[in-house]
């Protein structure tokens, strides 16, 4: 099938390569010039795993293209995707001003032939009918284009601009650092849409996906799909990202008890996460969730809500926890070291998780900032940030190359990002740098009697 992607983040890129890598023929179009050459040459803007060996295989197949011309992208696609962003405002509720842009973009370039419009953006409740007349909007200012200067004669009759589309939810479920293997092994595909000839298209275009061609484990049954209206699809996405960010927050709310009581609250969430009702993921207590998700739609929601005259007092609690759970591993600093002022912080990640380079609402910020209101020197270091350079947003911490410059003359290290690489660091050797080893393991990631055997301090959370 033809496909065009509007827009290149991780929704619009990861979808548009993950489509040409299963056959379809993908347009993919970005307003950002430089990037989109980038892309022609193959290399991603953004850090993925396996993205960028789909990314070429595709431009070497010819079943991706990338460019700036959104009526080419239109013109060529059966199936349109927006995929801009929708950052968060003041107020919490979504930016919707890039959707509508592009929304108002198709429209005047449509002309002829059928086209589904699909919202891969997470987009408010109620963004289906909204898009759609966007769209019809987009169409009548071109048709006002044709109108010439002078006006029409009784007698002239201006050709008709005629456009048949209809508007399809399809949120994104995809984990940064995961998002290819999430794409060909999803746990459910979701269409939200009232056309059945628009939703026949899109489950087409996800049969090699629902068959589990390009699965891990090509033996599971098919991926199910759920046929829903707009607002229902809409609303799964936000309702599946405040469930797991309540989830992460419940955990470290027991974690905060357990410190209290003495219990370890990894023990707790192995014991409940058992219950087949209540299942083992999201369970990890640390500092808390951050990135471009989670804050966003929790956010989004308790703004709906609001709108509608219902006060989400669950979902305002768990935001609550988090931003206090963020500041957790300063208040276990001070326990540790007594007075900070003087001292130097050196941070074990900058990422809001690992296997990404993104830093939106990552905890490590919110760390840095307080650990200097406080007076302490802040060091890190980061597998992606400091080789890549990335120091965007960056202020009040030095970067170091490696974890041993890091250490050297550290009053405490903090683990913020749990990636995989800081299970193997030298641990003895960074210990012996430090001027005072203590291990502050915000993630409850490094085994305790390992650290203390390396000569460290250890001290987890909920532990």
């Amino acid at each position: 099938m033809r496909v065009c992607v509007i827009g290149t983040g991780y929704v619009g890129l990861v979808t548009g390569a993950c489509l040409a890598h299963i056959g379809h023929d993908v347009i993919c179009v970005d307003n950002n010039e430089e990037k989109v050459k980038l892309m022609k040459s193959g290399q991603s803007p953004i850090f993925e795993p396996g993205l960028s060996e789909i990314m070429q295989n595709s431009i070497n197949a010819g079943k991706i293209q990338f460019t700036t011309d959104l009526g080419g992208g239109v013109s060529h696609g059966e199936i349109l995707f927006i995929a801009v962003g929708t950052p968060p405002l003041p107020t919490g509720e979504s930016d919707t001003r890039y959707v509508e842009a592009v929304a108002r973009g198709i429209g005047t370039h449509l002309n002829g032939g059928y086209k589904v419009i699909v919202n891969k953006s997470t987009v408010p409740i109620g963004s289906g009918d909204w898009v759609r007349m966007i769209v019809l909007d987009g169409i009548a200012e071109r048709q006002k284009t044709l109108v010439p200067a002078g006006g029409v004669r009784d007698d002239e009759q201006l050709p008709e601009i005629t456009a048949q589309f209809d508007v399809v939810s399809n949120p994104e479920f995809l984990r940064e650092g995961s998002a290819v293997y999430d794409t060909f092994n999803p746990d459910r595909i979701v269409l939200g849409g009232n056309s059945p000839k628009a939703i026949a298209m899109m489950e087409q275009l996800y049969a090699p996906i629902v068959e589990r061609k390009y699965a891990e484990d090509q033996s599971l049954p098919p991926v199910p799909v759920l046929v829903t209206d707009l607002s229902s699809a809409e609303m799964i996405k936000y309702a599946a990202n405040a469930f797991l960010a309540t989830k992460i927050s419940f955990i470290n709310e027991v974690a905060n008890i357990c410190d209290r009581v003495g219990a370890d609250v990894t023990q707790v969430a192995k014991g409940i996460g058992l219950d087949s009702r209540i299942g083992n993921k999201f369970l990890n207590a640390g500092i808390g969730w951050g990135g471009s998700c989670f804050p966003k739609d929790v956010a989004a929601l308790i703004h709906t809500a609001d709108d509608y005259g219902y006060e989400a007092q669950l979902l305002k609690a768990a935001v609550s926890v988090n931003q206090r759970q963020r500041l957790i591993a300063v208040e276990k600093l001070q326990q540790a070291l007594k007075i900070l002022k003087g001292k130097t912080i050196g941070l074990l990640g900058l990422t809001f998780k690992p296997d990404t380079d993104d830093m939106r609402d990552a905890p490590a910020l919110n760390l840095i900032e307080q650990l200097n209101r406080l007076g302490a020197k802040v060091k890190a270091y980061d597998p992606i940030v400091s080789q890549s350079g990335l120091r965007d947003g960056l202020t009040g911490v030095l970067v170091e190359t490696d974890p041993q410059r890091l250490a050297d003359g550290c009053d405490a290290l903090v683990i913020v990002t749990e990636w995989q690489q800081f299970k193997t660091l030298d641990y003895t050797q960074m210990a012996k740098l430090m001027s005072h080893p203590v291990m502050i393991d915000g993630r409850n990631f490094l085994d305790p009697e390992m650290m203390m055997r390396a000569g460290f301090q250890y001290i987890g959370v909920g532990r």
